[in-house]
């Protein structure tokens, strides 16, 4: 395969693909901003009155299955539909979710308690294997453009975020607004029209992304996805959406005992396949060398994300409960505190792309596991200021918004120093016919933070241990023990910077 050639530009596709996840992350963000707060919303204001721990368990098995799933997605990509295909499928099958979890509103009185519990987790279902098509792939097509070792390729990978913050502050303000407070059904059937303008906009521009992400064993010169492959595309989301709510009908009727044990099973099953498609797959000293360091880094990875995802539990809960939001006598509703983010990641992420390319220039560039490190420590700062902040909200009292927004503006650059430079690290040390399936490796250890973000609270109740001071001081150390193994990393890179 001939040498991609460093850019002197950046190619059309990539803003091809910065509108498409822009879109996608309308749809997730603003479906995000609204789950913690319409599973507590009382049942008189069409909530499901769900109490503070159950829902934050909610939310952690959804966050965490979100980020799982990419493994399938990633598996089906490689051997059998490419990256394009697979997105198309991920976006439509989404959509369709988010309309189911507007139903579970908008039907709210006409349903049963039981039904409209189904529904809503029947759109939750939909929604997280929609998730496992679209979000790995997309990210993989984005690194095809560029060479391994281009330093264009992280800026790339930061003007591919930008988009990915784009989306999530109009679907936090205007679904996550709609949501809490007009009708949590209009929140989430906004996030289900944006899913789908992010298809259309796909589907229009097509022909930018050149001969990437097209279906394995593609015909010489072909662009865009023709009659066949569509008929493919419709076949698959109808059989997840069906598949989907035939697994959640049968759950239904199993004792706990049998969940627990289907569940386990299926995270050792899933452990065992992936083990067993990277084996297969790697080869030669340098590529297991650079598939150990991947590993490393998703652990240190985890340990951010627990940290990070406070920011759609507990975080959201702060807001609503502990800040003031009265404003001129208007009061801000809290999902818009998520906003901080995703506002942050637009004023600094252009400023990170610069920064990289002119630190290259200079030779000054950190290596990527140095990145990872700096962000754990601005995570650790984060986590301290949100430590203070609880402590002045004892006894019920309201404190500054700006709290809030420092926390989250902390968090945000730690975020640039790992999330941009994860993307662009798998695409650069992942062998080339892996580099999806490596993805969803990838995002694994998102949902393993994601998941942990949700049950930290509850876990840490039991040993009298507090949330905040404790993630303080797990990112900090985690930090010191990155930088300690940082040579050792760079050494097994094999010339990968």
């Amino acid at each position: 395969m001939k040498e991609i050639p460093f850019r002197k530009h950046h190619p059309k596709g990539l803003y091809t693909l910065f509108a498409t996840e822009m879109w996608e992350r309308f749809s997730y963000y603003g479906m995000r901003a609204l789950l913690t707060l319409y599973l507590t919303a009382e049942l008189v204001n069409d909530g499901f009155g769900l109490d503070r721990e159950a829902a934050l368990e909610i939310y952690a098995i959804f966050t965490g299955l979100v980020y799982l799933t990419p493994i399938l997605g990633g598996w089906v990509s490689d051997k059998l539909l490419g990256q394009r295909k697979t997105v198309y499928i991920g976006g439509l099958v989404m959509a369709v979710g988010q309309f189911l979890l507007a139903s579970s509103s908008f039907l709210d009185h006409s349903l049963s308690p039981d039904s409209r519990i189904f529904l809503f987790n029947f759109g939750l279902g939909v929604l997280i294997i929609g998730n496992g098509f679209f979000k790995p792939n997309i990210s993989t097509v984005v690194g095809e453009f560029y060479n391994d070792n281009d330093p264009m390729k992280d800026a790339g990978f930061n003007i591919f975020y930008l988009g990915i913050n784009l989306g999530a502050i109009l679907g936090t303000f205007i679904a996550g607004g709609l949501g809490e407070s007009v009708n949590w059904g209009y929140g989430f059937l906004a996030a289900g029209i944006g899913m789908l303008i992010g298809v259309l906009w796909l589907n229009w521009k097509e022909t930018t992304l050149e001969h990437y992400g097209l279906p394995p064993n593609n015909k010489n010169g072909k662009v865009k996805l023709d009659g066949k492959d569509w008929s493919t595309i419709i076949i698959y989301v109808v059989s997840l959406i069906v598949g989907t709510l035939g697994l959640i009908f049968l759950w239904g009727f199993l004792p706990d005992g049998v969940k627990t044990g289907i569940t386990y099973v299926g995270f050792a099953a899933i452990i065992i396949s992936l083990s067993y498609i990277i084996f297969k797959g790697t080869s030669g000293i340098n590529e297991w060398s650079r598939m150990a360091v991947i590993i490393v880094l998703a652990i240190f990875n985890i340990v951010f994300w627990a940290g990070f995802e406070q920011a759609g539990g507990t975080f959201s809960l702060f807001a609503k409960e502990n800040t003031d939001r009265v404003m001129f006598g208007w009061e801000m509703p809290a999902t818009w505190f998520q906003n901080v983010n995703s506002l942050a990641i637009l004023i600094f992420a252009s400023l990170f792309s610069l920064m990289w390319l002119w630190l290259d220039k200079k030779g000054w560039n950190p290596r990527t596991p140095i990145k990872f490190a700096l962000g754990l420590f601005l995570g650790a700062a984060a986590f301290w200021v949100m430590t203070q902040a609880s402590n002045a909200a004892e006894g019920g009292n309201l404190v500054s918004p700006w709290w809030l927004v420092s926390v989250y503006t902390l968090l945000t650059l730690g975020e640039l120093m790992l999330s941009p430079i994860g993307l662009s690290m798998i695409t650069k040390l992942a062998p080339t016919k892996l580099v999806s399936v490596v993805m969803g490796l990838w995002m694994a250890s998102f949902a393993a933070g994601n998941y942990m973000a949700g049950m930290l609270e509850s876990i840490l109740h039991k040993y009298d241990f507090e949330l905040y001071p404790f993630i303080t001081m797990v990112m900090l150390g985690s930090g010191v023990a990155l930088l300690a193994i940082s040579p050792f990393l760079n050494k097994a890179m094999k010339g990968i910077h």
